[in-house]
């Protein structure tokens, strides 16, 4: 049964310059028998915001709105992932109430029409996609401006909009078999109706 290790790794730039593109070659001598690596993750900041230890049943996406150690009410919370085919996404929030949910899904397969779903829970408040995908697309599905967008422009869906249930929301991604695409879900959690 092969171990999989978590490992992460800060990259301090030389130069105060953007950054265009970045080449990662693993190197490993003296060895024997198979290596696999998956999930590679790069990401700016000083530390790390979210990943995916395996997608296979399910994964925990991180919070990025920590502030010193405190959580910041005044920014968003998003949650950032890979998902292989079809995951369960758990968000943890710390809203009282439900609130709308914006979600990202930038493909990194091409995607054929209506291959990709997302829904909540069991199976509820599905939404799917009845055109194709390519790889590279930002497509938007926005409860807060109540818009869906395949990078700007009007996209199709067939279903609803999302949101997340206080305190904890599981939402179901299902993809083309054996592909991949990055999500990134934003929300402002909610107090009694009100901005926390």
């Amino acid at each position: 049964m092969p171990t999989f290790i978590r490992l992460g790794e800060a990259i301090n730039k030389k130069e105060d310059k953007r950054v265009v593109s970045v080449t990662v070659k693993p190197t490993i001598t003296d060895c024997a028998g198979t290596l696999w690596i998956t999930d590679l993750m790069l990401q700016e900041g000083p530390s790390i915001t979210g990943y995916a230890p395996c997608t296979k049943d399910g994964y925990l996406a991180e919070m990025s709105t920590w502030n010193d150690g405190y959580y910041d009410y005044d920014k968003d919370a998003w949650f950032n992932g890979i998902v292989r085919s079809k995951a369960t996404v758990v968000l943890l929030t710390l809203g009282e109430v439900s609130a709308g949910l914006d979600i990202h899904l930038y493909p990194k397969d091409n995607m054929s029409a209506g291959s990709v779903e997302l829904s909540q829970g069991a199976g509820g408040h599905k939404v799917s996609f009845p055109d194709t995908m390519s790889a590279g697309d930002d497509v938007a599905l926005l409860a807060t401006a109540r818009e869906c967008t395949k990078n700007g422009n009007t996209f199709a869906k067939k279903g609803f909009y999302q949101y997340s249930a206080a305190w904890d929301s599981k939402h179901n991604v299902t993809l083309e078999d054996r592909k991949s695409a990055r999500v990134l879900y934003t929300i402002q959690q909610m107090q009694e109706g009100v901005k926390r």
